[in-house]
């Protein structure tokens, strides 16, 4: 749940009411988030992308984006069936199936669900394509219990029901550092705590045409609204499992990095690039450091102002 800066540009920009409502379970969701009702029109319109249907498309090689606006789902597609990361709120599960089918795969081929997180903007949709594909629920340990529970028991939103979804019972959990394999793709899951407690960080190598990318699908680097780092901590050793998630990601070399929310400095752009130079618009190195030395010099901040 990437809200922190969009969320303050919103507190700071009034509680002017937005001229379209959200539905309600974003309607709930932002009020809890901004503490206010109605919900601020920067943190409105950011949570209408969460359900605002996208165009699906090719990334590289088997790699596909699948997809709302603000969510970032991606279907790895092989010979033996598909692996799905990540999804989005419950109320998008259709579009993202549309978005499958679109692209020319049968979602019922969906062998393993992945997510990067237990929260209801990435594992809302687990329980759709679960029933639908009959494939398996996969989760880095620290996260089953809070899937399990559909949210129920998380830190912080698990007193708040607006943040709850349907839940999962993972048949494969998963330890820092195992390895998930379907056919050629091999999916590394590197745990990324402190979002969650289990957040995970995917890696996997991605052929295409000859050539092999690295591939980070790099999570989680936000401190939730709402949660404590240093005083009165969401969860004991919140702030450590920051710092070793930070440690993990700086040791990553990504060609490629796919964030979970688009709304990730950059995702935009290399889109239209990808338009033009196709996978090459993709390949963004210099961009990941950027981006971590960013989200880290903002941890920092959010910890010493609690301090």
């Amino acid at each position: 749940m990437r809200f922190i800066l969009v969320l303050l540009q919103a507190i700071l920009a009034g509680a002017a009411v937005a001229q379209e409502s959200l539905p309600p379970p974003l309607a709930d969701i932002g009020s809890a988030l901004a503490g206010q009702q109605p919900v601020p029109p920067a943190l409105d319109a950011y949570l209408k992308t969460w359900l605002e249907p996208a165009e699906p498309f090719r990334i590289v090689g088997p790699l596909y984006y699948v997809g709302t606006k603000g969510l970032a789902a991606y279907l790895i597609t092989t010979p033996a069936g598909h692996i799905l990361l990540d999804g989005g709120m419950p109320d998008s599960a259709e579009a993202i199936e549309d978005s499958i089918h679109r692209l020319g795969f049968d979602p019922r081929d969906i062998k393993f669900l992945l997510i990067t997180h237990a929260h209801i903007d990435h594992a809302g949709t687990m329980a759709y394509f679960v029933h639908l594909s009959g494939g398996s629920a996969v989760v880095m340990d620290r996260d089953f219990d809070q899937l399990k529970s559909g949210g129920k028991i998380d830190p912080v939103y698990g007193t708040r029901p607006p943040f709850y979804f349907p839940e999962v019972t993972a048949e494969r959990v998963l330890k820092d550092w195992d390895v998930l394999t379907l056919s050629d793709i091999k999916m590394t899951a590197l745990l990324g705590a402190g979002h969650t407690r289990g957040a995970t960080t995917w890696v996997t190598t991605i052929e295409d045409d000859g050539r092999s990318y690295n591939v980070v699908f790099p999570c989680c680097t936000s401190v939730n609204p709402l949660y404590r780092l240093a005083v009165r901590p969401s969860y004991p050793g919140i702030v450590d499992d920051f710092r070793r998630t930070f440690r993990m990601l700086e040791s990553m070399k990504p060609d490629i990095w796919l964030p979970a929310h688009t709304q990730v400095p950059g995702f935009a752009e290399k889109l239209a690039r990808a338009d033009k130079d196709g996978v090459q618009g993709w390949v963004d190195p210099q961009g990941y450091r950027r981006w971590l030395s960013e989200e880290k010099t903002k941890f920092e901040a959010a910890l010493a102002k609690e301090k």
